[in-house]
């Protein structure tokens, strides 16, 4: 299952991303958006740690991820319907090794490009045939009458083996890392008659419940509202098993109305797989029909479960999600678009603060100075933890467009530290020239205005483009401003030789061209950047 997923997910690569984030508008839409991602990749873990990667990056709002979370818990019944079908209506196991092997043969050529949907056939045929071994290797119930005599000193105790066996399936869940996983399990126990209709139901709750252990320990250290994300699919996912419990019995036998096939028979063992699968979906539909009515209860119980923490001083940090089971690089992604947007919030304000500093030389200037060398410093700690972190990404097994995204944004990050040093630079030469009192021709002084709010022009052009595939239209646009920055630098170094020739203050001339060139640099800089963005998939 996890083989299968994971080759799912990167064939389809970013573009899941994009439909989780643009079609959360509301509730509805988050609820029909988290079954569609999670019946595709076959994995409410994945889709979990997805929600909580793009709440962490600050892609989806708490409100926004609930609906997701609680579609998803709709979506991951598909597995248990495809299990109960294919695994035990249906043999699959003759068109399990074909898959295997065609699956072996698209991952082995690398020239198709079509390794993500091998992986998927490989996942594909390890889960039919595995489901086979697993069908067949467990013995005969009738064969082992001391086994049913056990199993069964723990049934018909009422409320006590209802809770019994739902942390059951819990613990089932946290072992096996998968609810997927865990439902294959017991259907196929109770196929083979080992647990009844109600002992299964109950473990079948105690996955739900399970599952959220993923999403759970993939917020650890993250921000606060990814925390909340994921205390918001426990509560969730406890609330339902809470109101089943009194009306256990009654849905049972709902569900056995509705489905053909009696359980009650000589073989009813064989039709259990079907009544457990239509058991969990009618359970989770019901679940989120209720909770959905909810959201903002459920927001405003987790914001005060998970309550705001207040800063803590100390060197710079990047939060992010490493799952423990569904590792999924191209989630972790996110994380670093949001973190590139804060290091071109940062740069653009220090390059603003230069200028306010020069063309203001009466003001104080240790504070700003300090404030820019705060800056600087934590655009230098961003960029060693980008680089860091990135550099972890491209070691994990990622599609070739993220493999090539992680390179365009390690570039990315070198040139926006790179415009924070130029940023400070030109602090620094603006307070040389105030404590040397360096005389600098008032004409020349202003005709920096227009190429400084050129470069500041760059500078804003790139923020709003951050993170996304530049265009050809918006590279022309690029490609001018940085011709007109350097048509501009050389008129300004050709009027300040010409003033020096005419005995103009040298020191104050040679730092005026100085600052023309720190300027430039960051127009530079910041063509590379759109580069890199050309390239981003």
């Amino acid at each position: 299952m996890r083989t299968m997923s994971d080759g799912i997910q990167k064939a389809a690569g970013e573009r899941l991303q994009s439909i989780l984030n643009f079609m959360t508008g509301n509730r509805v839409a988050a609820i029909f958006t988290g079954f569609a991602i999670t019946a595709i990749v076959q994995s409410s873990s994945a889709t979990t740690v997805m929600v909580v990667s793009f709440v962490n990056a600050g892609l989806l709002q708490l409100t926004q991820s609930i609906g997701v979370i609680m579609g998803a818990n709709i979506g991951t019944t598909v597995t248990g319907w495809i299990v109960a079908i294919f695994g035990f209506k249906i043999s699959m196991s003759a068109a399990a090794l074909p898959a295997i092997g065609i699956g072996f043969v698209l991952m082995l050529f690398k020239r198709l490009q079509k390794e993500n949907i091998g992986e998927f056939l490989v996942g594909f045929g390890l889960l039919f045939l595995g489901l086979d071994f697993l069908k067949n290797s467990v013995p005969d119930i009738s064969q082992h009458p001391e086994i049913l005599a056990s199993l069964a000193r723990f049934t018909g105790h009422g409320l006590a083996s209802y809770f019994l066996f739902v942390i059951i399936g819990t613990l089932l869940t946290i072992i096996v890392q998968s609810s997927s996983a865990a439902m294959a399990i017991t259907l196929t126990m109770a196929y083979a008659g080992w647990i009844d209709y109600p002992t299964a139901a109950a473990i079948v709750l105690g996955e739900n419940i399970g599952t959220t252990v993923t999403a759970y320990l993939a917020s650890i250290g993250t921000s606060v509202n990814a925390r909340r994300a994921s205390r918001a699919h426990t509560l969730f996912n406890i609330f339902g098993v809470l109101w089943m419990t009194p009306v256990f019995y009654l849905f049972l036998n709902l569900v056995n109305t509705i489905v053909p096939g009696d359980i009650y028979a000589l073989d009813g063992a064989k039709a259990l797989p079907g009544h457990l699968a239509a058991f969990h979906t009618l359970f989770n539909i019901i679940n989120t029909f209720i909770c959905s009515f909810f959201v903002k209860f459920i927001a405003v119980l987790v914001t005060k479960l998970v309550p705001d923490e207040a800063p803590v001083p100390g060197p710079y940090k990047l939060k992010y999600i490493r799952a423990t089971l569904q590792d999924t690089p191209e989630l972790y992604l996110l994380t670093v678009k949001r973190e590139l947007s804060k290091m071109a919030d940062i740069i653009a304000d220090m390059f603003t603060r230069f200028w306010d500093i020069f063309s203001h030389p009466e003001k104080s200037m240790a504070n700003e100075v300090e404030t820019q060398k705060n800056m600087e410093d934590l655009t230098d700690q961003m960029q060693e933890e980008i680089t860091k972190f990135l550099s972890q990404c491209s070691m994990d097994n990622m599609n070739n467009v993220s493999t090539n995204n992680v390179y365009s944004m390690m570039r990315i990050t070198n040139e926006l530290e790179s415009i924070g040093d130029s940023c400070y630079n030109l602090v620094i030469l603006a307070e040389r020239k105030k404590k040397q009192e360096l005389v600098m021709d008032e004409t020349a002084v202003e005709k920096l205005l227009p190429y400084v709010d050129l470069v500041n022009q760059f500078i804003r052009f790139i923020r709003s483009h951050l993170n996304e595939h530049m265009s050809s239209e918006n590279m022309a646009v690029a490609v001018k401003l940085e011709d007109k920055i350097n048509k501009m630098r050389n008129i300004l170094k050709q009027s300040a030789s010409k003033r020096l020739q005419n005995g103009a203050n040298v020191r104050g001339e040679l730092l005026y061209i100085d600052i023309v060139r720190h300027v430039e640099q960051i127009g530079d800089h910041c063509l590379n950047i759109t580069e890199s963005l050309a390239k981003l998939g």
